[in-house]
């Protein structure tokens, strides 16, 4: 058992020191190839496109087809995409391998969680979930000094390098040692239309906030974006709710306990992304920090977040999901309003640590308590599910509040009383969410 909760840790920590060390090389990519910093943000979008729209039907794929053999599927697409990226001459090949790796990620976020769920029986599944979360943790704290490390020394392309002998040890580690499990009871086959239809409605959603900041709000493409991905998502539940074997069972949605759970964990992410977000910006526009230092103290997050996805293990043992949930996420709610706060360097990093621990914390809980209260043959689905909300919601958060932060500096407000504003609001938008879940009667 610990050869396979060692190859999907290794495959998630992979994913996860990828995306952090990358958002830094963003510079020094630019300047090779001749471009501005903000062309290459399709290197970033991109990858984040193809992981949000792919991760609920490749849950689901797992399910029906086989979880080991996907999962290998995702490592594979992943380490290749990653020599590809090492190695592209272009801008636009970059990119394009880039979509690639995100479709090996969305494949190994979702069917890494439904191979542990049907790996260890109930009692251990939990454990096991929150260790390869909080393993891949370490890969936040990791990947901007990892990043910024070999960007500044051998390269950026170092970055993309330095995925393959994890790749290549988790595909080697997970042939060995999984075994293959399905949903014995869905036929070897999948709804094709709705697997467009999400995917395409995802896409579009995912595009229309990640390009508004640019595009404007309010403007034709937005919209039209915006309106397609509404469109495309709407037609999706009408064809699930008719077709006999859906892609999604729409029954999820009304699990009183399931709901609950991805709402508030989605709630807690859109709060951690954005306090990553503006704090970046605080560290080095308010406080002064060069970005070695600012990276120094994302350790403290950072770690915080990994250790919180460990403990996830531990609470989900023998304790009520809703009552874990709720307490962590008002917990959450209260760091996050004194980071608002402000104050010396010292609190501030403090705030900042603790609410990494607490957002993480329900960042994994919300994985380990989702899985806890669906069929153990849906696992895939319900991760999918799980993780595209979080995932979607979180680029969702950072968008809004970039262009939040624009619009009240453009007012008159101070880069330090703007980032206050809006971490005020998110706090204040998790403590009931919190406090609702905690109302909330319902069975351990």
């Amino acid at each position: 058992m610990k050869w396979i909760l060692a190859a999907v840790a290794t495959a998630l920590f992979c994913v996860q020191i990828d995306y952090f060390a990358m958002n830094l090389a963003l510079p020094r990519i630019a300047q090779e190839f001749g471009e501005s910093p903000s062309d290459l943000q399709w290197v970033i979008s991109v990858y984040m496109l193809a992981l949000g729209a792919f991760m609920v039907p490749a849950g689901r794929m797992g399910d029906i087809f086989g979880r080991r053999r996907a999962l290998l599927t995702g490592v594979a697409l992943f380490g290749g995409a990653s020599v590809a990226c090492a190695l592209a001459p272009s801008v636009s090949l970059l990119v394009a391998f880039r979509a690639v790796q995100g479709l090996g990620a969305a494949l190994i976020f979702p069917v890494s969680v439904s191979v542990l769920t049907n790996a260890y029986d109930a009692a251990k599944a939990g454990r096991a979930i929150g260790l390869a979360y909080g393993i891949a943790g370490l890969g936040n704290a990791a990947g901007p000094l990892v990043g910024g490390l070999l960007t500044g020394t051998v390269g950026w392309r170092w970055i993309f390098w330095l995925n393959v002998p994890l790749a290549l040890a988790s595909f080697v580690l997970g042939a060995r040692h999984i075994t293959e499990s399905f949903d014995e009871t869905a036929p070897r086959r999948i709804d094709i239309t709705g697997l467009a239809l999400v995917t395409a409605g995802i896409a579009l959603f995912t595009l229309a906030f990640d390009r508004a900041p640019d595009w404007g709000w309010l403007s034709v493409p937005t919209l039209g974006v915006f309106t397609g991905a509404v469109l495309a998502l709407a037609v999706f539940v009408a064809v699930e709710n008719r077709v006999r074997r859906p892609l999604i069972d729409l029954s999820l949605f009304r699990a009183g306990r399931f709901t609950i759970l991805v709402v508030a964990g989605t709630v807690a992410n859109v709060a951690y992304a954005v306090v990553i977000f503006l704090s970046t910006l605080e560290l080095q526009q308010v406080r002064g920090l060069d970005p070695l230092a600012a990276g120094l103290v994302f350790l403290g997050p950072s770690t915080g977040a990994a250790i919180g996805g460990v403990m996830a293990g531990r609470l989900a043992t023998g304790r009520s999901p809703v009552a874990v949930m709720g307490n962590t996420s008002v917990v959450a709610a209260l760091c996050l309003a004194a980071l608002a706060a402000g104050g010396p360097w010292w609190f501030h990093v403090a705030a900042l640590s603790a609410c990494g621990f607490s957002l993480g914390l329900v960042y994994a809980f919300t994985t380990v308590a989702t899985q806890a209260v669906v069929r153990p043959e849906r696992a895939g689905e319900a991760a999918g599910v799980t993780l595209t909300a979080l995932v979607t919601a979180g680029g969702v958060g950072i968008a809004m509040a970039a262009t939040i932060f624009e619009v009240l500096q453009r007012e008159g407000m101070s880069p330090a009383a703007a980032i206050a504003v809006i971490l005020g609001a998110v706090s204040a938008l998790l403590l009931p969410a919190g406090a609702a879940v905690l109302l909330i009667k319902a069975p351990a």
